[in-house]
């Protein structure tokens, strides 16, 4: 019996109309990348696991797709290891290498290893795919592809305020209406000292992070099941339920937070990037969310989290600073801060609300009706002058049944269909018809070229 085709759970097919719409979503982001003076690069799939792991925190770790060695990796492995039936050891004798679960982590490898060929501050952006061995729900996909742009080597936070305008920028090509959460670490490290619990930052930013998600009844309880005390619990609550503006949630949080060194750095970040970003008229919303944590441990300044406001799926792009993820590779103190768009939430959005222009759907926009090899003859010369003219287009390979070739073209939306038998031959024209309204016209070449180039 024949195997039933099959992908693997997480993971998706796209069909050329799919196609179109990603590249749409894909050539929009990049054109805004350009703009800021953002340069391409492409890493491996598979990345050492020495340079993965750690970098998640506990929950990320888990998370990464494992390779198998090559060759018979079993053999090398202690009996005694294989009957304790510990995974944790076990893999790391049996897998040295892992998909990466980010396109971050793998930047800063790369500027490390090619830092004598890199001038700072380097700016870049990477559109790959990553891997996540996460559970697949919607909205949530174990292959998907980041859209990331990130400068290193600069502290300065005009990086940070130009993230939000190229934010700014993406969605409103994509005619999204977004709203940017920005919060900073360093803050969350005040609020953790404030609170007593300065050495339980990971813990609690991780509770936090799910404010959204769980609310926070729950976030709570997970605090107090990691071991954080009730009494810091009570002090975090009004804070977590702070309202108001950007200003008076600043003044709010420096009362409580203003006397620690870490904090009072977080909140004069944020005063300094809301400065610059109140010169500006962004069509998307911008504000302070307090109970912002990002659940990746190598943040430190500012982070950012975007989310569509006419679709309930979750974050669309998020980001933030990170000071010294380089310091694990060898070089230390370069600073670097990006953002990642996430292209299946975006593609889902732009689904739901049906924003997908019209035309990105046109793979091909006219095609040439084959009657036989008199009329191939006939209409390739003008076939070749309208792709030389930057038009999409394609003959029939066969010259089948007049109902097969124009079935052909409905189910492929191709929106002109040109014939050219015997009669159009000897007036040395061609019948040009427009698939959506019906209409037909008999045409010269310089003719059809110039109608289907408007």
């Amino acid at each position: 019996m024949a195997q039933k085709p099959s992908i693997p759970k997480g993971t998706r097919d796209f069909s050329p109309a799919e196609m179109v719409r990603r590249n749409y979503i894909f050539d929009t982001i990049k054109d805004v990348f350009r703009l800021y003076g953002f340069q391409p690069i492409e890493t491996p799939a598979m990345e050492n696991l020495s340079t993965l792991m750690g970098k998640y925190g506990e929950e990320g770790d888990k998370l990464l797709f494992k390779i198998l060695n090559s060759g018979d990796f079993i053999s090398k492995v202690p009996q005694e290891m294989l009957d304790e039936k510990n995974s944790n050891k076990l893999t790391a004798k049996i897998s040295e290498k892992g998909l990466r679960y980010d396109l971050t982590v793998p930047f800063a490898r790369y500027v490390v290893q090619y830092r004598n060929d890199i001038t700072f501050p380097f700016k870049r952006y990477q559109i790959q795919p990553v891997w996540r061995a996460d559970r697949p729900q919607k909205g949530r996909y174990r292959e998907f592809y980041q859209c990331d742009v990130d400068v290193i080597g600069s502290n300065s936070l005009l990086n940070e305020l130009e993230l939000v305008q190229i934010i700014d920028n993406v969605f409103e090509r994509l005619q999204i209406n977004t709203v940017v959460k920005i919060n900073n670490r360093k803050i969350l490290a005040g609020i953790a000292e404030a609170i007593g619990e300065a050495d339980r930052m990971v813990d609690i930013t991780v509770a936090i992070d799910k404010l959204d998600k769980i609310g926070l009844e729950k976030v709570n309880a997970e605090m107090l099941e990691k071991g954080i005390s009730q009494e810091a619990v009570n002090k975090l609550q009004p804070i977590l339920t702070l309202e108001g503006s950007t200003a008076e949630k600043l003044q709010q949080i420096e009362t409580v937070i203003g006397e620690t060194e870490t904090g009072a750095k977080g909140i004069a970040e944020m005063k300094t990037l809301f400065g610059y970003i109140a010169k500006f008229n962004l069509k998307t919303d911008v504000e302070l969310d307090l109970t912002l944590a990002r659940g990746l441990n190598y943040y430190t300044g500012a982070i950012f989290e975007v989310k569509s406001k006419d679709v309930q799926i979750g974050s669309i792009c998020g980001g933030g600073r990170y000071d010294d993820l380089t310091g694990i590779f060898g070089m230390p103190d370069v600073s670097g801060v990006g953002v990642s768009f996430g292209a299946e939430r975006i593609y889902d959005v732009l689904t739901q609300l049906n924003l997908f222009p019209g035309e990105s759907l046109e793979t091909t926009k006219v095609l040439f009706v084959n009657f036989g090899e008199k009329e191939e003859a006939y209409c390739l010369p003008v076939l070749a002058q309208l792709r030389k003219n930057g038009v999409n287009a394609e003959i029939f390979p066969e010259s089948a049944k007049m109902k097969k070739q124009m079935n052909y073209a409905n189910r492929k939306d191709i929106p002109f269909v040109v014939l050219a038998g015997d009669n159009e031959i000897e007036a040395q024209k061609f019948t040009l018809k427009n698939m959506e309204t019906g209409e037909q016209h008999l045409v010269s070449a310089e003719e059809l070229t110039k109608i289907v180039c408007s």
